[in-house]
C-alpha cells in the first residue's frame, strides 16, 4: 500500500493550487482554455474569490455544492473554491436530463448549484422541486433571475485562508450509476486525489512540470484526475476542452495547444485515426502533431484494432487502463514498454487485487473471477446508501462488479460484468433504464437491452422490442422509437440497433435471459 504521510491538518486546495505559488510557480501557466490563459497565481486568486463568494452565500464546511459545468476554468475555480472552505463540490454529469439533476440535488441536499448557462433551460424544469437548494449561480451569458458567476467573482476578495480540514475529511462526491435502480454519491476524501496522483500520474505516467495534459469531461473520475488535479500535483499545465467531440476539432486542439499527454476514450481515438487517414486519402493537408509523448485511454475497453490504427497514424503509444468512480481513477494500467493489446494492464502501484469465484473463493490461475480492489483512494461510502455501501465496500476491499482473468505476467483481461450494467462511451448504462423508457412508447409492449460491439469493437446498446398488437414493424417506427428514447434520457443511452421480436426470453421467475439474446446476435455474425 502506498504511504502518503500527509499531515493531519490538510486541505486539497492548498496542496494542488496554493502550493504551486508558494513553491515559485506563480507565473507558470496552469490553465489553457480556448483563447484564455491563467497562471498559477491567477488560478489561486480566482479559487480564493470563489471561496469568498460561497462563504458570503452562507455555505459552510461539509455543505454540498452541485457543479453542472462544462470543462471550463470556472469549473476549476468552483471545485477548488468549495474544497478550500471545507464544503463538498459535486461535479455532475452534464449529459443527463432534468429528472437526474433533480434526484442529485435532492439526494445531496445541495445548498448551491453552479450551472453553465447552456444547461439552464433543462435545469429550470425542476428548480421548483429542489427542496434544499438556496442559491443558483449561472456561468455564461443569457437572461435569467439568478446570481451571475462573473459578477460575483469580480467583487470578491482574492485572499482566503483555507478551512481547517483534515486529510480524512470529505473533499468531493461523484455520482456513480453502477446501481441500475438509482444514482449513488461516492464519497471521496482530501487524501484521495493525492493518492491517485502519486500512484498513477507520477508512477505510471512520469508526469512533470513540463507536461501539458489535455482531456475532457471533468464530471467523472477519470476526467477529473486528468484535468483537475494530476497537472497541478506536479506544476504542469491543464488544457480544457468544452466543444463537441468532433475529430476535426480535437485534431486542431492537438496542433494548437501542443499537449504532451492526451487523455481520452477509445471511441475518440478511433474516429481521430480514421479522420487523419481520410484526410490523407483525400489529399487534405494537416499540420503535424509532434508534441505527444503518450495517449491514455480508459472508461471503455480499447480494442487491438484501434490501438494499432491510432499508433500508426500518430506514432505514440496508448496506455490503456481501467478505473472506477469509487476508486477515484485508474487502478489497472498498461505502462511504457509494457503493453499487451486487449489487456487493461497490470496493477497500478498502491493497489492490490483479488479474483474470487461466486462463492467468494480465490480462482485458479487462468480462470475468470470477480475483481476486488484495495487501495488508498477508495470511496468511504455511498451517501445515504448503507446497504449498497456494505455490499460493495467490504473492509479494505471494493467489489468492482467486473469479471477479469489475469495471465502469468500479471496482465488483466476484462471478461464482462457480474451484473447487467454496460459501459458505453465511458459511462455506466443500466439496461433496465433504457427498457423502462422503451416500454413507455405507445407501440412497445416490452423490450430487452444488451450490449453489442460496433465496427470499432465498442459496446453500444442493442434493443429487442416486442410490439403491441396491431403495430407493424418498419424502419420509420424504429427511428421513431430511437428518438423517443433520446428525448427522455441521456443521449448516449439510446439503442443504436432495434430488432423487432415476437418475444423476450425469460426465466420462470420472469428475469430476462440476456445471454440468449447475446447468443442470438453472435449467431448472425
Amino acid at each position: 500500500m502506498l504511504e502518503l504521510n500527509l499531515p493531519r491538518r490538510f486541505n486539497a486546495a492548498e496542496y494542488f493550487v496554493d502550493r504551486n505559488v508558494t513553491e515559485g510557480r506563480g507565473e507558470k501557466t496552469a490553465i489553457l482554455f480556448e483563447d484564455q490563459s491563467y497562471t498559477y497565481r491567477q488560478f489561486l486568486e480566482n479559487v480564493n474569490r470563489m471561496a469568498n463568494v460561497l462563504t458570503g452565500l452562507g455555505v459552510g464546511m461539509e455543505k454540498r455544492v452541485m457543479l453542472l459545468l462544462r470543462d471550463t476554468p470556472e469549473m476549476l475555480f468552483a471545485f477548488y473554491g468549495a474544497i478550500k472552505i471545507g464544503a463538498v463540490p459535486i461535479p455532475s454529469n452534464i449529459l443527463m436530463k432534468a429528472t437526474d439533476f433533480l434526484y442529485m440535488l435532492n439526494d445531496s441536499r445541495a445548498a448551491v448549484l453552479v450551472v453553465d448557462a447552456v444547461f439552464l433551460p433543462e435545469v429550470a424544469k425542476i428548480l421548483d422541486q429542489a427542496k434544499f437548494l438556496k442559491k443558483v449561480i449561472v456561468c455564461g451569458d443569457g437572461d435569467h433571475d439568478h446570481l451571475a458567476f462573473d459578477e460575483l467573482l469580480a467583487k470578491a476578495n482574492t485572499d482566503f485562508v483555507a478551512a481547517e480540514t483534515t486529510s480524512d475529511d470529505t473533499a468531493f462526491w461523484l455520482y456513480s450509476g453502477r446501481n441500475p435502480e438509482k444514482l449513488m454519491g461516492a464519497v471521496h476524501h482530501h487524501s484521495h486525489m493525492v493518492y491517485c496522483a502519486e500512484a498513477y500520474a507520477k508512477s505510471i505516467l512520469n508526469m512533470t512540470a513540463e507536461d501539458r495534459a489535455m482531456g475532457s469531461f471533468l464530471f467523472f473520475a477519470y476526467g477529473l484526475g486528468n484535468g483537475a488535479y494530476f497537472p497541478f500535483a506536479v506544476g504542469a499545465t491543464t488544457i480544457l476542452i468544452s466543444h463537441p467531440p468532433k475529430p476535426e476539432l480535437f485534431y486542431e486542439d492537438l496542433v494548437k495547444y501542443k499537449p504532451t499527454l492526451f487523455f481520452t476514450v477509445p471511441t475518440l481515438l478511433g474516429v481521430l485515426a480514421e479522420y487523419t487517414k481520410t484526410c490523407r486519402r483525400e489529399g487534405t493537408q494537416l499540420a503535424p502533431v509532434h508534441s505527444l509523448r503518450a495517449c491514455i485511454s480508459s472508461a471503455e475497453i480499447l480494442s487491438p484494432e484501434i490501438y494499432h490504427r491510432f499508433k500508426k497514424e500518430f506514432g505514440v503509444e496508448i496506455l490503456d487502463g481501467t478505473g472506477s468512480t469509487e476508486i477515484c481513477h485508474i487502478f489497472l494500467s498498461n505502462r511504457f514498454g509494457e503493453i499487451k493489446t486487449g489487456s487493461t494492464g497490470k496493477l497500478v502501484p498502491g493497489y492490490d487485487a483479488r479474483l474470487l469465484d461466486d462463492d467468494g473463493k480465490p480462482v485458479k490461475a487462468g480462470q475468470v473471477g470477480n475483481l476486488l480492489i484495495s487501495g488508498g483512494s477508495i470511496a468511504s461510502a455511498y451517501w445515504n446508501q448503507r446497504a449498497e455501501t456494505k455490499l460493495n465496500m467490504q473492509g479494505q476491499w471494493f467489489v468492482t462488479g467486473d469479471r477479469y482473468v489475469v495471465d502469468d505476467d500479471g496482465f488483466y483481461y476484462f471478461r464482462g460484468r457480474s451484473d447487467d450494467m454496460l459501459r458505453v462511451g465511458g459511462k455506466w448504462l443500466a439496461p433496465r433504464e433504457v427498457e423502462n423508457t422503451l416500454n413507455q412508447h405507445p407501440a412497445v409492449a416490452e423490450s430487452a437491452v444488451v450490449g453489442h460491439q460496433d465496427t470499432e469493437d465498442l459496446i453500444k446498446p442493442y434493443a429487442f422490442v416486442v410490439l403491441k398488437s396491431g403495430q407493424d414493424a418498419s424502419v420509420e417506427l424504429e427511428e421513431e422509437i430511437k428518438q423517443f428514447v433520446r428525448d427522455r434520457i441521456a443521449a448516449y443511452k439510446y439503442p443504436r440497433w432495434i430488432e423487432f421480436s415476437d418475444n423476450i426470453p425469460k426465466t420462470t421467475g420472469g428475469k430476462i435471459q440476456r445471454f440468449i439474446l447475446q447468443e442470438k446476435i453472435k449467431a448472425r455474425g
